[in-house]
């Protein structure tokens, strides 16, 4: 044998792992260049995916903020509702404070003054005006009395007990006697 038919062989070859035979079968096979019809599919499914991932993020992100609201509100809710409990639970001191001061007790105007208008700056309102049209959302007609000749619709006669709002719901209807 020929040196040259001992290198052609590649069994002799000491950098050849033992069974590979020639330098074809070292190699992977080489692949096709991609043509522009797959490479314009390819960006065309890379696209579609982008826009669907887009899509769900937005929906997501709305989502989220429509829940950031609605959690932002629940909890101002919530708060309204803790002010009107703490309100509710001090009518029977303001109303003590009116009887006192009815029945001529003196010190009370200012004590019930100042709690009244603590209440009345976190949202606590006066239900009590006289002549004004009876509301039965408001008003709890404890008496009546014929009204006014001409008079076309109930008044508040007199009140008896003042009703109490916090921030626009009636936490106590004030009791009235209604005129007509």
């Amino acid at each position: 044998m020929t040196d040259s038919a001992v290198a052609d062989d590649g069994a002799s070859d000491p950098e050849q792992p033992d069974g590979i035979v020639g330098d074809d079968a070292s190699e992977e096979p080489e692949l096709a260049p991609p043509t522009v019809e797959d490479l314009i599919d390819a960006l065309e499914s890379v696209s579609r995916e982008r826009d669907e991932n887009f899509d769900h993020w937005q929906r997501v992100s709305a989502e989220f903020a429509n829940f950031r609201k609605q959690a932002e509100k629940r909890n101002a809710e919530y708060a309204a509702q803790a002010g009107s409990r703490l309100a509710l639970a001090l009518l029977p001191v303001l109303d003590a404070c009116e009887a006192a001061a009815q029945q001529g007790v003196e010190g009370i105007d200012a004590v019930a003054s100042q709690l009244k208008g603590a209440l009345e700056r976190q949202g606590l309102q006066v239900i009590a005006d006289e002549s004004e049209p009876f509301d039965p959302n408001r008003h709890e007609a404890a008496m009546t009395e014929p009204g006014d000749e001409g008079q076309t619709e109930p008044i508040v006669g007199q009140v008896l007990r003042t009703g109490y709002a916090w921030n626009g719901r009636v936490l106590r209807a004030a009791m009235v006697k209604v005129k007509g």
